[in-house]
């Protein structure tokens, strides 16, 4: 079966839509395509925990949060500014609010209601949506191949935007099987991005400690360090900070296949302050007992009797509640990341983010090459890279008239 033309749009996630809604709002007939059978399900899980759409620091180290990507990203979030991204949710009729870490939420706190408005909006808009169609590329005409339920379908599109996200959480429909359609030497190999790591130490630790909380911690590695709660899972560390130095701690994990890192316990003490109240604690206490009366977790308590087992003075624990050292032996998989580093590379596109070596594709979201932190930068980018590959598609289609 072979569909008339039209624009297609493949990924209902927020990059996918805001190429959509671009395109339908000057009135091109857009037909949005999902692998799943209900649109932006990674999105709407995002939202579970509170929506962080966007960040309100500064533009300009807003901007130095991208690393390598800043050059080229800049221009499209300067065009579709956080400041913008606000002022669109408001017109959907979800206000927004900055918390006190500078992050921006909509008052809701959840992504449905803002998903809900949204989609009723690309449905005035005309904008169509087929979904369980899983792309499978092209065939030998051009024509886009979808697999769906009722078999193979062809869509002749008179140009394309994809935006099928990374592979990070793939039973949502990010599953990075997209990478069989494109050449090679395009793509940067897909890699776990604001991700946990897997540490050195016995199972029976993580066992035990699974789901706990170390709250308020420093941790620093590889010239880097972050402040924040960190999670112990099964068989890895996670958790905001974690996340915040994952690309410097993955290229150093794969460049040498280790790394040390160290955990500060008490950030607010001096390790001399600490030492202090060390001593002033009775001589005959044992260790554990000094580690409780401090407040730290068991799971810290275990952690520092690991590596104080042998001199327990106390000049040597307070180091060691500063600076207790783990090592880390690789990033978590794929599929427990928050989202994906690699994809298609910025020389495989023209300025209007259009596949070199297929004229009139375009490529959106997660799909491109870039990273970010948690805190609203993912969002950010993926709705600006959006918008602008539909301007992209625009200006190449007046070009063919």
């Amino acid at each position: 079966m072979l569909t008339p033309q039209i624009i297609a749009v493949i990924g209902a996630g927020p990059a996918g839509l805001a190429a959509a809604e671009s395109l339908s709002s000057d009135g091109f007939d857009v037909v949005v395509y999902d692998q799943m059978p209900s649109p932006a399900r990674k999105f709407l899980m995002a939202g579970r925990s509170g929506l962080n759409l966007t960040h309100s620091e500064d533009l300009e180290k807003f901007l130095s949060r991208y690393g390598l990507a800043k050059s080229w990203l800049a221009p499209m979030i300067r065009t579709f500014s956080p400041q913008a991204l606000q002022q669109w949710a408001e017109a959907l009729g979800q206000p927004c609010f900055t918390g006190s870490s500078g992050r921006v939420f909509p008052k809701a706190m959840k992504a449905s209601p803002l998903l809900r408005a949204w989609l009723a909006r690309l449905q005035t808009r005309k904008a169509g949506f087929a979904l369980r169609h899983r792309w499978a590329g092209w065939d030998d005409n051009g024509s886009l191949l979808f697999e769906t339920p009722q078999g193979v379908v062809r869509v002749a599109a008179s140009a394309t935007v994809l935006a099928l996200g990374g592979a990070s959480w793939p039973r949502l429909g990010s599953d990075g099987d997209w990478t069989h359609f494109l050449p090679p030497e395009s793509l940067t190999p897909l890699q776990p991005a604001n991700c946990g790591f897997t540490t050195d130490l016995p199972a029976a630790f993580h066992e035990q400690f699974q789901g706990e909380v170390l709250h308020s911690v420093m941790i620093s590695g590889a010239g880097y360090s972050a402040r924040g709660d960190v999670t112990i899972t099964r068989r890895s560390i996670e958790g905001a900070p974690v996340y915040r130095l994952s690309a410097p701690w993955r290229e150093v994990l794969h460049r040498e296949g280790r790394l040390k890192i160290t955990l500060d316990f008490r950030p607010n003490s001096t390790e001399e302050e600490l030492r202090a109240r060390l001593e002033g604690f009775r001589q005959r206490e044992s260790q554990s007992g000094k580690l409780r009366r401090l407040g730290l977790s068991p799971a810290a308590r275990w952690l520092l009797r690991e590596f104080t087992a042998v001199d327990a003075r106390a000049p040597v624990l307070a180091h060691n509640i500063k600076a207790c050292p783990l090592d880390l032996t690789a990033p978590d998989s794929l599929l427990r990341a928050i989202s994906t580093a690699g994809g298609v590379k910025v020389e495989a596109l023209d300025d209007g983010l259009m596949l070199r070596h297929r004229p009139g594709v375009f490529v959106a979201g997660e799909m491109l090459d870039w990273e970010a932190p948690t805190g609203g930068y993912l969002l950010q980018a993926c709705f600006a890279t959006g918008r602008h590959a539909a301007e992209g598609v625009k200006n190449w289609l007046r070009q063919q008239a």
